[in-house]
């Protein structure tokens, strides 16, 4: 055979008419030996390319870190602060979903799909709730410049109904630009027995957590050894990480001897809390001596008493609340630092953009009285009974710890957030206005004199544009073959590297629930949204922020012109950012699509199933009637025949001691109800919860169609209860009966269980759920 190629040859030497070597760059004959190799080129980042480092706190307030005036031991985050620089005038959004979308996309939040967090997908565009094809992430940008890419901590940028482990996992992070994740991808979770925790694309099945597991720890053991498994492998690579905190989002908790540190230290309680955090931010230049910080929020739905005025019970039970809070974001300090020292100890810190930020506003979700059933205040659902207990009775001394999902009152948001009004939700600056840390020792030292401070308006939109350049790295200009969406974000580095830059971003709109704003300069537009209340051009509020920084000084009625410029403004780029339409009647809550139905259809569940994730296993239990059937030789063992949540709330059917048990942790107060398995003849047992008025279950256990024992009525376990998912033949994660998890851990069942089959019923009365046909919809519209 010729060595040489056929006649009509092309450049490489294969015939014009063959496939498979178009573009290929060597030359091709019959045989290697007179053939040239090729290889594409790699992707390698630029020399000397950074690596970068973003840690995102959920639910921190403007003050709770010492760099902005707090007495929380946070040293790691000073020193970054002292080497680096400090905004005060940083703003992101009202709540989580959407701060997080802004930053990895550039784009306004509503435009990225995100007006609320991705609990609801009512069916328009500004509530997808799902990152679109054509918008790439800082992630995937990075990625294709050459970075390695990793996450550790929370997702929440995955609509619920896309969890579960047989969803499309288009919106997973790995599908959005990372290499590896870690963390739990809803929305919170609990920092001792996290209710799911996924590795890359799969569950991470744990049927008991070690005693001295915090979560916050674990995540940066991941981080750190995500970037030394790369330096293994690749020593020249830079990497983009993103570390996002589930601390210090409630329920708040924290390792015992990190709550030991700060006991005693919040006795005096919260207006000498602010007082203190307010001097020390004047003092440290953040704001002039002027300023006055805004009054004790006093709104109908958050307001908070004079610390005086609370009785010597309450002040001890409020103060514990809070030595927990500052002991969780002590404890992110901490493990910042050894994130901070491995960089140290492999000389990369000097070349590493290092961003540490919160997505929105310190909250006030905790009530005005905080709450150690966290799940139970946290119930938004219209109707509740007078009798419904938004904090269940527990010893103070559990707060923090892995028996109680607690969560401080709304008077430490009120201090986490000086020296601004109101708290996360809200478009005043309590809920928009965060910290903001940039450090990059090697490309950002700061000049003599400079002290780092920066009061230059800035947008979450724009701090992943900032990154990309302060990175050399040039944003995605496609993706999936689409062009992709122009950003919104604009690149801030400049205001960096000159203290008198110009503010490159003078105008910026808001919204959540109905909450609006517009910031244009120094003028801002405001409303506090009811949502009973109509949407009219009466509800702004005008305030000059440059005089008035915290909003205590409402002129609209001095400026009507101006308000109505500005108003003007806000509709216009509600329109042109997808932000109508505003919740006026509830439906953007409770409008679910029929694609949903096929989670509601009837599950068997075997031994050794992964357990189900929350939201999937919520469409089987929540507001409705259903039977749990059991299978199983009873008398065989012992162990968790099914559990179903956590302490938060759920319930439980076990074996012990020769008696079956169903345990309903209702919240947090436990109901118990035992049957001898003699008296069960070895038959199946089912667990049939009847929805009652009043939003409860009637549970009766039945054996061969007797009713052999009854629980309740009880409360249902509703919104984010039960929070972890179904398990069988175990209770994994989280115990639903601590008393039992004390003795005998998670318990597996020693016995013959062959299945666990949940059987959906019909919808309580209470159920606000309406499921809107997608198909018909879609037949109307282009009809």
């Amino acid at each position: 055979m010729s060595g040489a190629s056929g006649t009509g040859a092309g450049a490489n030497g294969a015939p014009a008419d063959s496939r498979g070597y178009e573009g290929f760059g060597g030359f091709v004959a019959e045989v290697a030996s007179a053939s040239i190799p090729s290889w594409p080129p790699r992707v390698r980042a630029r020399e000397g390319a950074p690596n970068v480092i973003v840690v995102l706190l959920d639910d921190l307030g403007f003050s709770d870190l010492s760099p902005f005036g707090s007495e929380i031991d946070t040293p790691a985050v000073q020193q970054l602060a002292e080497s680096g620089y400090r905004f005060t005038n940083y703003h992101s959004t009202p709540v989580c979903s959407p701060a997080r979308a802004a930053l990895l996309t550039g784009l306004n939040p509503h435009r990225a799909g995100f007006a609320s967090v991705v609990h609801a997908d009512p069916g328009f565009p500004g509530y997808v709730m799902e990152i679109a094809d054509d918008v790439p992430t800082i992630a995937e940008s990075f990625r294709a410049s050459g970075y390695a890419t990793f996450m550790v901590g929370k997702w929440h940028l995955t609509t619920e109904s896309k969890m579960h482990d047989g969803a499309d996992k288009a919106s997973w992070p790995l599908q959005r630009g990372f290499d590896r994740y870690y963390g739990s991808m809803d929305g919170f979770t609990t920092l001792f027995h996290p209710h799911r925790l996924v590795s890359d694309n799969s569950p991470v099945t744990v049927d008991e957590f070690p005693d001295d597991y915090y979560l916050t720890d674990d995540l940066t053991d991941r981080a750190v050894g995500m970037i030394r498994g790369l330096r293994a492998n690749d020593a020249d690579k830079p990497f983009f990480l993103y570390f996002a905190h589930h601390a210090v989002h409630g329920p708040i908790q924290a390792k015992a001897a990190d709550i030991e540190k700060y006991r005693g230290a919040y006795e005096r309680g919260w207006d000498h809390i602010r007082s203190e955090r307010f001097a020390r931010q004047v003092r440290d230049g953040l704001f002039p001596p002027q300023t006055v910080p805004a009054p004790r929020n006093e709104e109908p739905l958050a307001p908070v008493t004079a610390w005086d005025d609370l009785g010597d019970e309450q002040r001890a039970l409020f103060a514990r609340y809070m030595e927990v809070y500052a002991a969780a974001v002590d404890n992110v300090d901490q493990n910042l630092a050894r994130l901070v020292d491995a960089l140290r100890e492999s000389g990369e810190y000097e070349n590493t953009i290092i961003v540490v930020a919160s997505d929105n506003g310190g909250t006030g979700e905790g009530g005005a009285e905080g709450t150690r059933s966290y799940f139970s205040q946290f119930v938004q659902l219209a109707g509740l009974p007078a009798d419904w207990e938004r904090d269940v009775d527990r010893d103070p001394s559990l707060i923090g710890g892995p028996r109680v999902f607690a969560h401080y009152p709304a008077g430490w948001a009120y201090a986490s957030n000086t020296p601004f009004r109101l708290y996360k939700g809200a478009t005043y600056e309590g809920g928009i206005r965060v910290p903001l840390v940039v450090s990059w020792p090697a490309g950002l030292p700061r000049d003599a004199g400079d002290d780092g401070v920066r009061d230059q308006y800035t947008f979450v939109t724009d701090l992943g544009q900032t990154l990309l350049s302060l990175a050399g790295v040039k944003p995605l200009a496609s993706r999936t073959g689409l062009p992709a969406k122009e950003v919104d974000g604009v690149p801030f580095d400049e205001v960096l590297r000159d203290a008198d830059a110009p503010a490159p971003r003078t105008e910026q709109y808001s919204e959540f629930a109905g909450n609006r704003a517009f910031v244009s300069g120094r003028w801002k537009i405001v409303t506090d949204h009811r949502w009973t209340d109509a949407f009219t051009d009466a509800e702004w509020r005008l305030y000059d922020l440059a005089d008035d920084p915290t909003e205590r000084v409402d002129l609209a009625g001095e400026h009507p012109e101006r308000v109505a410029e500005l108003a003007g403004k806000w509709r216009a780029s509600a329109w042109s950012n997808t932000v109508f339409p505003l919740g006026d009647d509830g439906s953007l809550f409770t409008h679910r699509p029929s694609t949903e139905l096929e989670l509601e259809r009837p599950v068997t569940l075997y031994p050794g199933t992964p357990t189900l994730e929350r939201f999937r296993a919520s469409k089987l239990t929540k507001l409705r009637s259903f039977d749990v059937e059991v299978r199983a030789d009873l008398a065989s063992g012992e162990g968790t025949l099914v559990a179903h949540g956590d302490q938060g709330g759920g319930y439980a059917l076990q074996v012990s001691d020769g008696r079956l048990t169903l345990a309903y942790n209702e919240y947090g107060r436990m109901h118990r109800v035992t049957v001898p398995v003699a008296a069960l003849g070895g038959r199946d047992v089912t667990l049939r919860f009847e929805a009652v008025p009043g939003i409860r279950w009637l549970i009766g256990v039945e054996a061969g169609g007797e009713r052999v024992a009854e629980l309740g009525p009880v409360l249902q376990l509703v919104g984010m209860a039960p929070f972890t998912g179904i398990s069988v033949g175990v209770d994994r994660g989280g115990p639903v009966d601590w008393d039992v998890y004390e003795q005998r851990r998670s318990f597996p069942f020693s016995g013959v269980l062959h299945a666990v089959r949940y059987v959906p019923g019909a919808k309580a009365e209470e159920n606000p759920e309406v499921i809107v046909p997608i198909e018909r919809e879609l037949a109307r519209i282009y009809e």
